[in-house]
């Protein structure tokens, strides 16, 4: 059994004081990675997996299955492959290899070589005999994903594995690797469905048995985050939110994922804080010679919500750093943050100029021909780069880019990503037909927008949209002179994204506009409330104070 100091780390936690900046809402202080790497490695929660090898391997098992629990899949897979050298005859250490091979919550897709390797490590480990009818039950399970491994399908492979996991459950509902691995396929599943929040409530559900049987379970623990960072789930469990931040101080997804939740709660000290701490540990944990994505993908949420709190310099200085920083490992996870940053840093401040200059498909050293929707991003800031500059012709030549890369994305089989690329084109198909007089159509377009976003959850790889559909549609009705109407798309907007700078500042101007002073006021005290006024010089800060001396 691996066991985690817990009292220690409460005690630790409470002695690093207040985090540089702004104390968070939460009040968890950070630990230093010299104090995390003090404490060591192997705090990454309590798993007993009881794996049916030598004993002389089962520590070392129990905490690669933790890592696999914690999303940290390569260190998970040397951890596994160290073992079959220890233990040949471990037949679950090839299970466990093969288990890294895909990742259901993340938008990374095996490759045919890796489908190919997945099952042929999971034939060795018949071949060795599973050791228990649970090691049978899971290595059937992941044996249903690499089923066929010649054929290019994913979605298909999620639905058998999830179905193998749910016998699984079934026969061996009290294990608690069982429960977290079935509670994680059924929202994998549900990413599909018509139904996802009832398959994340389902999920968290599946996960409650487990943490009231282990409290420091990191599968549970981290798959519950998941199943609340759906629309309406936000607050259901932000105890178990801020333990996940404490039984693993030095692994970098453990110190990123709470911020799915701050991120929706609109507590962005919190979503800077960790992620400056998440973006710090993943520089000690290389993929080869490559800087892992976990790096650019916490910086990226810092981007986010440095942004909204207005703080443009530190903003530059974190997207100065991703872009600085690499190689970054191959993966879908760095196209779409190298993609993004650039884009959101420009459109987030509204320097149009600075959008038309994004380039797609940088930098040249990933594979972008399988990266539809982190390369329509780029088109979607050039292209609203464009709109806003007068250039007519490069907007449309980045709609018709966007269209191409929306079909490409649904023959692939990817449903979802086809829908965030259109979305964002129907906004920017929006812009072009207002640019053209046709104000109609650009309301009619934008609101179809917003109404296909509700049709999808965010994305877990994203802290959100480079320009949400809701408030491009109040930005577009206040510039046609629809205050209400306007006032209604903000504050929709903010009902699922909380305290969003724009957001609030267009909300508070709509409101004025509409002659609703009591709504005014209350945008603009929000918008002081988020807003670094120690580092940021928006010009909305100065007219919120303006606007609320007036009163």
């Amino acid at each position: 059994m691996m066991r985690v100091a817990i009292l220690a780390g409460l005690a630790f936690l409470a002695a690093c004081g207040e985090p540089p900046e702004t104390q968070s809402a939460t009040e968890t202080a950070l630990p230093s990675s010299h104090e995390a790497d003090h404490r060591g490695h192997d705090e990454l929660g309590e798993v007993d997996f009881g794996v049916s090898c030598t004993e002389a391997v089962r520590h070392d098992f129990d905490r690669a299955v933790a890592l696999v629990h914690h999303m940290m899949y390569a260190e998970a897979q040397a951890a596994f492959q160290e073992i079959t050298e220890e233990a040949p005859n471990c037949a679950m250490a090839h299970w466990g290899i093969a288990k890294t091979l895909y990742q259901p919550m993340w938008p990374s897709r095996p490759s045919q070589a890796d489908r190919q390797r997945g099952w042929e490590l999971v034939q060795n480990a018949r071949e060795l005999g599973p050791g228990s009818q649970r090691e049978e039950a899971l290595l059937a399970a992941t044996e249903a994903f690499f089923q066929d491994p010649e054929v290019d399908e994913h979605w298909p492979r999620i639905e058998r594995w999830a179905s193998a996991m749910e016998e699984a459950y079934r026969a061996h509902r009290d294990d608690n690797d069982v429960a977290a691995f079935h509670g994680l396929a059924v929202m994998a599943r549900g990413q599909t469905t018509e139904d996802p929040l009832g398959h994340n409530a389902q999920a968290a559900e599946i996960l409650a048995e487990v943490l009231e049987r282990e409290p420091l379970h990191p599968g549970a623990i981290h798959y519950t985050i998941h199943a609340d960072d759906v629309t309406g789930r936000a607050s259901e469990n932000l105890a178990v939110v801020d333990r996940y931040s404490q039984i693993a101080p030095a692994t970098p997804h453990a110190l990123h994922m709470p911020s799915h939740i701050y991120v929706r709660l609109g507590d962005w000290p919190d979503v800077i804080e960790w992620n400056r701490a998440s973006a710090e540990a993943a520089l000690q944990h290389p993929v080869g010679d490559a800087v892992s994505f976990h790096h650019i993908h916490a910086l990226d949420y810092q981007l986010y919500g440095r942004l909204q709190q207005g703080n443009d310099h530190r903003a530059r200085e974190v997207l100065e750093e991703a872009l600085s920083t690499g190689p970054y490992q191959e993966d879908f996870n760095s196209a779409f943050h190298l993609a993004i940053m650039p884009a959101r840093f420009a459109v987030e401040r509204r320097a149009w100029e600075e959008a038309v200059e994004v380039e797609p498909r940088e930098p040249d050293y990933l594979e972008w021909d399988q990266y539809f929707w982190p390369e329509a991003l780029s088109w979607y800031a050039l292209g609203l780069g464009a709109v806003h500059t007068g250039d007519q012709e490069g907007a449309r030549e980045a709609e018709a880019r966007m269209i191409e890369l929306r079909d490409a994305a649904s023959d692939a089989g990817e449903a979802a990503f086809s829908t965030y690329i259109e979305v964002d084109r129907l906004i920017l198909s929006g812009r072009i037909a207002h640019a053209e007089g046709d104000a109609n159509r650009a309301v009619a377009l934008t609101r179809e927008a917003a109404e296909l976003e509700q049709t999808v959850e965010k994305h877990p790889i994203t802290p959100g949209a480079l320009l949400p559909p809701y408030e491009a549609l109040g930005g577009l009705l206040a510039e046609l002179g629809q205050p209400a109407d306007a006032l209604a798309a903000y504050e929709a907007g903010l009902d699922v994204w909380p305290n969003r700078y724009h957001s609030l500042l267009g909300a508070a101007r709509a409101a004025r506009d509409a002659e609703e002073p009591g709504r005014a006021e209350a945008h603009y005290s929000m918008l002081l409330d988020v807003v670094d006024e120690l580092e940021t010089d928006r010009a909305g800060v100065a007219e919120a104070h303006e606007a609320l001396s007036d009163d």
